[in-house]
């Protein structure tokens, strides 16, 4: 499966991310470019546990059924994802700060490796293990970069 852990996977996913433009079209949603980046870097951070969005109650129900459901193969995500609030931009930032910032943090991610992957529980998907987080990163980014085309 495709992950974060894999450096093939980490470089096609970085390659994409330079593809984008400031003004890159989006097949869905309501997000700009530059707040798709912010949004993926939000997640980045979700990960490495910079980020502790509290359980919602509708994750500790439906979570344990969906989470293997995303994390057993390279299926993408559905467009239009439901998404955890706190990982939303709430402005519009600046498109080239916020390409590279997500590219450092993929790049943080995987030489940190397996063990700097959180402990706390994903806001919606509760305990993950690192081969889950490298996982879900990676689905989560290749599903943005889908939205604009890359």
């Amino acid at each position: 499966m495709k992950n974060l852990f894999d450096a093939d996977d980490l470089k096609a996913l970085k390659t994409r991310i330079t593809l984008l433009r400031r003004d890159s079209p989006s097949h869905w949603g309501t997000l700009t470019v530059a707040q798709a980046l912010a949004h993926c870097a939000l997640g980045m951070q979700m990960a490495t546990g910079e980020l502790r969005p509290p359980r919602k109650l509708i994750g500790r129900i439906l979570g344990p059924l969906i989470k293997p459901k995303v994390v057993r193969d390279d299926e993408p995500m559905r467009r239009n994802s439901p998404t955890i609030p706190e990982t939303m931009a709430k402005h519009d930032p600046d498109f080239a700060a916020e390409q590279a910032r997500l590219i450092t943090l993929l790049d943080q991610f995987f030489a940190a490796g397996p063990q700097a992957c959180t402990s706390h529980p994903h806001a919606f998907f509760g305990v993950m293990t690192p081969d889950e987080w490298a996982i879900l990163t990676y689905k989560h980014v290749d599903h943005h970069l889908r939205q604009f085309g890359v």
